[in-house]
């Protein structure tokens, strides 16, 4: 557990530097490179699995789509055909690469991988990324990235302390037998109130319809679904039968568990920004 909290405290403290020094480069550099190492960790379970994925190329494919709203916006690029070309450029390798007993294994593997990680934390380079006539200032695109950051992982945080003092009743035994109703609960109710005193003290970078109980209320569904992405994350990883997806930082795993919870939320948080902003 004290490997575990001091993990975080420098995670957060890396994450702070990045967003205080060099704010959307920083924000959009950090999400690029949390799903390019997400991605090798998930073709790496995915190659425990037994479907070999096109790790490398699609590494690199997987962070230029990530990346893609920045390119846009900042540099006039047509990223958003890159997913489009990864599949071209897939789906003519495993004519050549790949055995017959598993060619579609290998693409399929290669694939979800781009969409599931690479495509889905692209949102939160859309939530970082300024835009022409934006009614937000950039620093408070970045505050929402952090909040959104901050509700889905207090969330594990939460159902982790809530299930050790309360938890009695298994959430999902076959899934993750140490997650219980009881913690999910307590992590939802958390969230909502890290969002809430999040939203408070950020005001004057919000706008002034993001009061603490829109945030809060905001925070309900996505620490929801980032409990969801969290069973996600354990069911690849049991299909893998692998514990962890890495073993990089120290009481925590690897990247991907921690990016898990924003694989699902990302997109959710960029669709509710919209309607809060």
């Amino acid at each position: 557990m004290a490997k575990r909290i001091l993990s975080t405290v420098l995670l957060w403290g890396l994450v702070s530097g990045l967003l205080i020094f060099f704010k959307t480069e920083g924000a959009v550099a950090l999400i690029t490179l949390i799903s390019v190492l997400t991605l090798r960790e998930f073709f790496k379970l995915m190659e425990g699995a037994g479907l070999p994925p096109f790790d490398k190329v699609g590494m690199a494919l997987g962070g230029l789509i990530t990346l893609a709203p920045y390119l846009e916006t900042r540099f006039d690029l047509p990223a958003t055909y890159v997913l489009a070309l990864a599949v071209i450029v897939f789906s003519v390798r495993i004519l050549g690469e790949r055995e017959p007993h598993n060619r579609v294994e290998a693409l399929a593997a290669t694939l979800f991988g781009l969409v599931y990680v690479a495509y889905m934390l692209q949102f939160l380079v859309r939530i970082v990324t300024p835009q022409p006539e934006d009614l937000i200032e950039p620093e408070g695109r970045l505050l929402l990235f952090v909040w959104l950051v901050a509700v889905a992982k207090f969330c594990d945080v939460g159902a982790l302390l809530s299930g050790l003092a309360f938890g009695k009743h298994k959430m999902s035994p076959q899934i993750s037998p140490k997650k219980t109703w009881e913690g999910a609960v307590g992590g939802v109710l958390i969230s909502a109130g890290v969002g809430a005193t999040f939203a408070y003290f950020a005001a004057d970078y919000f706008p002034d319809h993001m009061t603490p109980l829109v945030a809060a209320l905001i925070a309900v569904p996505i620490a929801v679904i980032a409990i969801v992405s969290d069973l996600v994350e354990s069911v690849i990883k049991r299909r893998a039968t692998i514990k962890d997806s890495g073993g990089i930082i120290p009481g925590i795993g690897g990247v991907f568990d921690v990016s898990d919870s924003l694989i699902l939320t990302a997109p959710l948080g960029y669709f509710l920004f919209g309607l809060a902003v």
